[in-house]
């Protein structure tokens, strides 16, 4: 746990009495991504040496209240890592193997068009290598201010979310890609729970969230509600101009949502606190046994950038070595952080918002978070 947290800043990029001058950059960092969009920013940064956490901007358009310091947030895909965690657990104990198909626990669920969960591995899974399509894309409601509003309190069961995602052929033959897909972990979700006769909340709850003293971190189902203390979570909706041109409409307050349709691709509640507290017990062997945090660090080569994707983990190289992560956007709230493989450094940021437009107009890329993460874990912040 943090030995010391020391708070910075409030929403114009003041450094507090007495912090250590390192914070500054990482305030500075938390600015520029206000100054690009952002509504409101919460970052922890954990060290040998102890803790950093800076705010900026507001985490109430509406009361100019600034982001609680110990604010709690939709984590998104960030999910992925704690799911694959936990079904690791369970090949470790030989309940299952990376190698199964998922057809041999699901069977018959995954075929059509071309889709086979007899050539399907758990382990592609994990890895995005499956070439199941992806499901969201047969939810456009998600992605428009009216739809959104009339669908935002729907429950989606995780069969068919598998159903949505079947009406589409593959993307490539198992094994022979890498494509970024909710399915997957929709699947895994699933299996996990065949397994154990229990819900994939209930296991990732019992084997990690409470073993870690993660106090604040919650799966939280069909409840469209975040526990208090948290900041407000805002987008903004696409809309085509006359011209054709793709513009944004005005902020909507996105917060209360049944968050259901990203289930264990995506569905959980947690804090910077309990997500830097996760990824430092992962890399230092208090999650998985040393052989299955290995198949957790095997990647592949992914389709952005220089990123490699493992089990539901992210690896990118750095200026002082290899990071880990798992980011997640969700509506009305981006999560990024990453964590040194020894585990020693780890660093979580959450935004209120899925959209954070930059003065151009367009929508933030992830450049001016990913420098603020490199700066945190190589010691520059």
């Amino acid at each position: 746990m943090i030995a010391l947290c020391v708070a910075v800043g409030v929403s114009t990029g003041g450094v507090a009495s007495g912090a250590p001058a390192s914070s500054r950059t990482l305030q500075r960092d938390a600015d520029v991504l206000v100054a690009n969009g952002a509504p409101g920013v919460l970052v922890e940064l954990v060290t040998p040496r102890g803790g950093v956490k800076v705010r900026s901007g507001r985490g109430d358009l509406r009361t100019q209240a600034p982001v609680p310091w110990n604010a709690k947030f939709r984590i998104g895909s960030f999910t992925k890592t704690f799911l694959a965690a936990t079904l690791l657990q369970l090949v470790g104990e030989g309940r299952l193997s990376l190698e199964d198909s998922v057809d041999r626990w699901l069977p018959g669920l995954v075929s059509g068009n071309g889709n086979d969960g007899r050539a399907i591995t758990v382990r592609q899974l994990l890895q995005h290598t499956s070439g199941l399509p992806e499901y969201v894309a047969g939810m456009p409601d998600l992605f428009d201010e009216k739809g959104f509003r009339h669908a935002r309190f729907t429950t989606l069961e995780p069969e068919d979310a598998v159903r949505l995602a079947l009406r589409s052929a593959p993307d490539f033959p198992p094994g022979t890609g890498w494509n970024y897909s909710n399915t997957n972990f929709m699947l895994a979700g699933m299996i996990l729970e065949k397994v154990t006769g229990r819900t994939w909340q209930h296991e990732v709850t019992a084997r990690i969230v409470r073993p870690l003293g993660l106090h604040h971190t919650s799966t939280p189902g069909t409840s469209p509600f975040i526990p208090h203390p948290h900041a407000r979570g805002y987008d903004r909706f696409p809309e085509e101009g006359p011209g054709g041109e793709v513009g944004y409409r005005p902020v909507v307050d996105v917060t209360v949502m049944n968050p259901s349709w990203g289930g264990p691709a995506g569905a959980m509640i947690s804090t910077t606190e309990d997500g830097n507290e996760f990824l430092r017990a992962l890399m230092d062997g208090r999650v998985l046994r040393p052989a299955q945090l290995a198949e957790m660090k095997r990647t592949v080569p992914t389709t952005e950038g220089r990123a490699e994707y493992g089990l539901g983990l992210i690896k990118t190289p750095t200026a002082c070595g290899s990071a880990y992560s798992h980011g997640g956007t969700i509506h009305g709230f981006r999560t990024r952080n990453g964590v040194t493989e020894d585990g020693r450094r780890s660093v979580v940021v959450s935004v209120n918002t899925r959209t954070p437009i930059a003065p151009d107009g367009t929508v933030q890329p992830d450049g001016p978070v990913e420098a603020l993460i490199e700066h945190a874990l190589c010691g520059t912040s």
